[in-house]
């Protein structure tokens, strides 16, 4: 059975249930509670496979972080939620995990979503960790006094492609974009960085979608007219949306290169996009056989975890959700308390060695610093650029 039908299947059997991950025993070694935490991805609808693989990545870092004696001497119990990539349902579900008693929730795959829970999570007291969700405005302190994110900003992955755009000399730009808060944010960030670096450029087409979207030949007809050098597509919804998205696009022989948004392309969207992914260009920041990950020990350990326990090598969204319940467990320890403000004062500004992203630090903003590597698709592979940083 393929990786993507397992997903599939696995997201399927969970819609509109309620996991709970049991990766603590009864109890922990000194006989204390075991100690919970939260998780807020969709597991049904178009993201519902991708938010699934990465409930799975971080059930693999609780078993890692349990079989070292767990966070403070207290095993991690997991207890998920289905946010169905709708704003309204992820309040519900952070509602009912803060109900749960947990200590730290870990969400985020849609931006909308992700905004409308931070101010929720925010007056309960509890810690939130954004694993995904890339909009500018989680980092504002406006719905969390005391944001942390993992994934690579708007701002960073807008820097990434312009600078991709402008070391080609592509003057006529085109622009796919989903019609959202991470959308409208991405395709300004490339915009603002291109004029910032002085490229000069035309805007032949914008088309803008709804997340749900998947027929995208009318857009893609009125950006073939428009001639393109470059066209940016911009597309979260991994299960369904940017596989269609580049099917389409290779079926319309749209003209010039086809550049994905920076993390918007797993191996999952490639399997699932086919042969039509081929000569598509992308960049993002973690690839878990690629160096500097492959010698890196720490990722080793958490991808044959992950692939001892679900049989699926992880990609980039399954190693930032499995890091943000390391990096929260290593300050825990730290700092010798679960308490929201102190832990959050940890990350926020810190540094931190040995995680699977190697040795990282957080901006004072809460924003884990990344590094981009350019890619191709080729063969149904992502070919990552030498010397692309």
């Amino acid at each position: 059975m393929g990786n993507r039908l397992k997903g599939i299947l696995l997201a399927a059997a969970t819609f509109g249930a309620s996991l709970n991950f049991a990766h603590a025993q009864d109890q922990s070694s000194d006989g204390g509670e075991p100690v919970k935490v939260g998780l807020i991805f969709p597991l049904s609808g178009g993201a519902g496979p991708q938010g699934q693989h990465v409930n799975w990545a971080i059930e693999a870092m609780a078993d890692i972080i349990n079989e070292e004696g767990g966070v403070m001497g207290r095993q991690i119990e997991l207890v998920s939620r289905d946010d169905e990539s709708t704003p309204a349902v992820g309040v519900s579900r952070a509602n009912e995990l803060i109900s749960e008693g947990v200590e730290v929730i870990i969400e985020g795959w849609n931006s909308p979503v992700t905004l409308a829970m931070q101010p929720v999570i925010s007056r309960a007291g509890i810690l939130d960790l954004t694993a995904i969700s890339k909009a500018d405005p989680i980092l504002s302190g406006e719905g969390n006094s005391l944001p942390v994110r993992f994934n690579s900003s708007n701002a960073q992955d807008g820097e990434v492609v312009a600078r991709y755009i402008a070391d080609n000399e592509f003057t006529r730009v085109a622009f796919l974009t989903e019609n959202d808060a991470y959308g409208n944010g991405a395709q300004e960030s490339i915009e603002g960085a291109l004029q910032a670096m002085g490229h000069e450029y035309e805007k032949v087409a914008e088309e803008k979608f709804p997340f749900e979207q998947a027929d995208f030949r009318v857009q893609l007809s009125n950006v073939r007219s428009a001639n393109p050098d470059v066209t940016v597509a911009i597309n979260a919804n991994e299960g369904l949306g940017m596989p269609a998205l580049i099917r389409q696009a290779k079926r319309s022989r749209l003209p010039g290169e086809l550049v994905a948004a920076v993390g918007t392309v797993a191996p999952s969207v490639i399997e699932v996009a086919g042969p039509g992914a081929d000569g598509l260009i992308g960049a993002d920041i973690y690839f878990p056989n690629v160096e500097p990950f492959a010698s890196n020990e720490m990722n080793q350990r958490f991808v044959a975890k992950t692939e001892e326990m679900h049989d699926y090598t992880p990609d980039k969204f399954m190693a930032l959700g499995a890091a943000a319940l390391q990096v929260w467990a290593m300050a825990v320890e730290e700092v010798g308390s679960f308490e929201k403000d102190a832990v959050a004062e940890r990350i926020r500004g810190g540094r931190f060695n040995g995680t699977i992203f190697g040795d990282v630090a957080f901006e004072d903003s809460g924003q884990l610093i990344s590094n981009h590597y350019l890619f191709d698709v080729a063969d149904g592979e992502i070919v990552v650029r030498d010397g692309q940083n």
